[in-house]
């Protein structure tokens, strides 16, 4: 298959369980006193109700909240899958920096909670070079908490050459808050707007606010807010094909862009200069930015730090992936630092798939591809093994 069929957020909202029942919360069965309720997926987590918090349960690319992530997975096959999990093998895709506590634990909450008949957990970066055709890449992962550079080397990871940066989406839309603020421009989410009039290029926004709006928590509208201002990025944001210079970016065309409360205006030098960090973090304003690698200097970093003989071919596949790097522009300037960078001895090609969701999904896509083959069949982990040796047998059977 080409795309997953349902995608969660991994933020969801948790508020404290009222006596009035909701068919669509689920009953966490913990002690009564404490009962909270859950909302999970798209539409229950962006409705505004009362007291209702927004936690996530990953932390730089891991599980950080076991109960959390476990009520994603109940309403995952309630509500998603709709069929029994003692029915389906279960593919995990991890970062190549897990914990060696965190593999065992899911290992163990999948066939102890959930009772799969075989399970297996393959790094992300593999998967994403599957799902470009190569089982040998340089993977430059862009996501939203870090951008990070690993080397895969026949379908296994070189766990000592992985670099990362902690630059990715989410610092991008700190920054265009930060600038958005500057602006003295106020940010308002579409749950609080009941309609809005035409207002001229730069002025204020003419619009009414929605009556009887519950009483939100601060994190929930702080996310909503957020939002916002992910939509700004997307659209508006552009990395230049070359260094950031102030007299060439100004002569570029404005884009113009509309905020959900009617107030628009045209932006010219600032979508350059804001992604510009993602490649040259030495003008950051923020305490070890000096410190800290653009992305073609992570690639090259990482390679350098490979068997010589292993180079040409990782300089020869850069696979890029991520949803970051859908960013405008952000493939031909990578294309452009890295030619440059590249030893004249090497041939230099950057692979990436031209649609945007075959980089989002690279890794569900590359996990597809690989159940399905039929070398793959032998390689799970099964009931019956996990029974005889127990929660080790993860570090065994997976790289």
């Amino acid at each position: 298959e080409d795309f997953p069929k349902s995608e969660i957020p991994a933020h969801i909202g948790i508020s404290p369980d009222t006596e009035a029942a909701d068919p669509n919360a689920m009953d966490t069965g913990s002690e009564i006193k404490s009962k909270k309720k859950y909302h999970i997926d798209t539409v229950s987590l962006n409705y505004p109700k009362k007291d209702m918090d927004v936690e996530t349960y990953m932390k730089d690319g891991m599980i950080d909240n076991w109960d959390i992530f476990e009520k994603v997975m109940d309403y995952s096959y309630k509500k998603l899958i709709q069929s029994e999990s003692e029915q389906h093998p279960v593919l995990f895709s991890e970062c190549p920096w897990n914990k060696k506590d965190r593999r065992e634990k899911i290992c163990e909450i999948m066939f102890e909670k959930y009772n799969v008949p075989a399970f297996f957990l393959v790094k992300n970066a593999v998967l994403a070079a599957f799902a470009n055709g190569r089982s040998t890449a340089l993977v430059l992962d862009s996501g939203s908490t870090h951008t990070s550079a690993i080397p895969v080397h026949d379908g296994y990871v070189l766990q000592h050459a992985i670099v990362k940066a902690p630059l990715g989406a989410d610092f991008l839309t700190t920054q265009c808050q930060n600038f958005l603020q500057d602006q003295k421009l106020e940010i308002v989410p579409p749950y609080m707007i009941a309609g809005k009039r035409e207002s001229a290029e730069g002025e204020a926004a003419k619009w009414d606010k929605k009556p009887n709006l519950p009483e939100v928590t601060k994190s929930w509208h702080d996310y909503q807010v957020r939002e916002v201002v992910r939509d700004f990025q997307h659209t508006v944001l552009q990395v230049h094909d070359t260094p950031y210079n102030e007299d060439v970016v100004g002569s570029i065309p404005h884009v113009p862009y509309e905020f959900p409360n009617g107030f628009n205006d045209e932006y010219g030098v600032e979508r350059f200069r804001i992604p510009e960090t993602l490649f040259d973090p030495t003008s950051l304003r923020v305490p070890g930015g000096a410190a800290m690698m653009g992305s073609s200097h992570i690639v090259t970093t990482s390679v350098g730090m490979c068997d010589v003989d292993l180079r040409p071919a990782l300089y020869g596949n850069v696979v890029v992936t991520g949803g970051n790097t859908l960013l405008q522009g952000y493939n031909e300037r990578l294309n452009r630092d890295l030619t440059i960078k590249t030893p004249s001895t090497m041939r230099f090609k950057l692979i990436s798939a031209n649609g945007p969701q075959e980089r989002r999904y690279g890794s569900w896509i590359g996990g597809s591809i690989l159940a399905s083959l039929g070398s793959f069949q032998q390689m799970w982990i099964s009931k019956q093994e996990y029974e005889e040796t127990g929660k080790q047998q993860v570090d065994r059977k997976c790289p």
